[in-house]
């Protein structure tokens, strides 16, 4: 099997070869292996066994894509929010639209005139679909967005004192989300829309289900549709404690949920996959608060076996992926045990990096 296929059989609960991966790097993580294998850090996702090719085109970008040395450093994004690394992350230090006007909230503008510009991230993953599968991300979608652009307090007040008004603006939040996956769709051939929404904290909801399915739901189920509409897989990430609204999602068409903090209230990986699995497919569930920055390498192995032999019973169903980007403290032995359980060793990851630097010789000989 090849990535793209591989990834296919998991979505339809079919036998693969291995499990399937997609996982993410914390950029200092992203840097050593980068050093230790001796390729670029755009190539250590290929050489430890990704099989997703994806990026952002809505506000992650900016969160995400944008990596500065040394902590204090800052930048301004297309949403004219003020980003900062802080201990290694980059964290909102500035929201344009916190302390504004009711009506200088209403008369903020999306950034509509560079969505080719974020569009043209997708160029170099789109040309590798005979063998990865390839998806978009156009998180955040909803709250989350509007949060970054707001403030969380404000949000949260705007919901309860102001309803009409907090509809409107994550109304427009999801228009542009909307706007974005329409447009990626439209121009690429993709595998799967990845959209989500951090509603939920590490012990329940930030607010109840039932205001989540008044303002939210409705949006979020037109950007589903354009997933389905163009024949789609639809991924969805929401970090914490999201299980009352699982039912719902599944209703509304989702087929990927994402990252699955086990050790948050309610999202035990075995659990979710006992109540939901026949209708999802999980990625996620490796813990990178405790198990793999501080746990022995027989406990890594441990529970990477019972996790995987979980997930994948009744034929797949599971993407391999950790509940967030793994740690700079990481020790490189927890890696190599995490992958080896995976049944990708340290040889095949270092003969990958290999073949990655003699194609990267090959491609410069060329242009010379």
């Amino acid at each position: 099997m090849n990535s793209r296929e591989r990834v296919y059989a998991a979505l339809r609960h079919e036998k693969v070869d291995r499990v399937p991966i997609f996982m993410w790097f914390h950029p200092e993580t992203a840097r050593h292996l980068s050093e230790l294998l001796e390729i670029p850090v755009d190539a250590v996702g290929d050489a430890m066994g990704n099989d997703i090719h994806q990026t952002w085109v809505n506000n992650n970008l900016a969160m995400e894509g944008i990596v500065h040395d040394q902590d204090g450093e800052s930048h301004v994004d297309d949403w004219g929010i003020t980003w900062t690394r802080s201990y290694g992350f980059n964290q909102i230090t500035h929201f344009p639209l916190k302390n504004k006007t009711k009506e200088e909230v209403l008369a903020y503008q999306f950034p509509l005139s560079k969505i080719d510009e974020f569009m043209n991230r997708m160029v170099p993953i789109a040309d590798t679909r005979n063998h990865y599968f390839i998806g978009c991300d156009v998180s955040p979608c909803a709250f989350e967005l509007l949060w970054r652009l707001r403030g969380m307090d404000s949000v949260l007040l705007d919901m309860i004192e102001d309803p009409e008004f907090s509809q409107i603006m994550i109304n427009r939040c999801i228009d542009f989300s909307i706007q974005l996956a329409e447009t990626a769709c439209s121009r690429y051939s993709l595998d799967w829309l990845w959209t989500g929404d951090d509603v939920a904290s590490q012990q329940q909801m930030m607010f109840r289900p039932n205001l989540w399915r008044q303002m939210i739901r409705p949006g979020l189920q037109r950007l589903f549709d354009v997933g389905r509409s163009h024949h789609l897989f639809v991924a969805y990430h929401c970090c914490g404690s999201l299980r009352p609204i699982i039912p719902d999602l599944i209703e509304m068409g989702l087929n990927v949920l994402n990252p699955i903090q086990s050790n948050c209230p309610g999202m035990e990986a075995l659990s979710l996959k006992r109540e939901f699995g026949k209708d999802l497919t999980f990625m996620g569930g490796v813990d990178t608060q405790r198990l793999l920055p501080n746990g022995t390498i027989r406990e890594v192995r441990d529970a990477i076996h019972q996790l995987l032999s979980q997930m994948e019973a009744q034929n797949g169903g599971y993407i391999l992926a950790a509940s967030h980007t793994i740690p700079p403290e990481t020790p490189d032995e927890n890696i190599f045990a995490m992958y080896e359980e995976a049944g990708l060793s340290r040889e095949a990851i270092f003969d990958q990096a290999a073949q990655i630097r003699r194609k990267i010789r090959e491609n410069t000989e060329k242009i010379r």
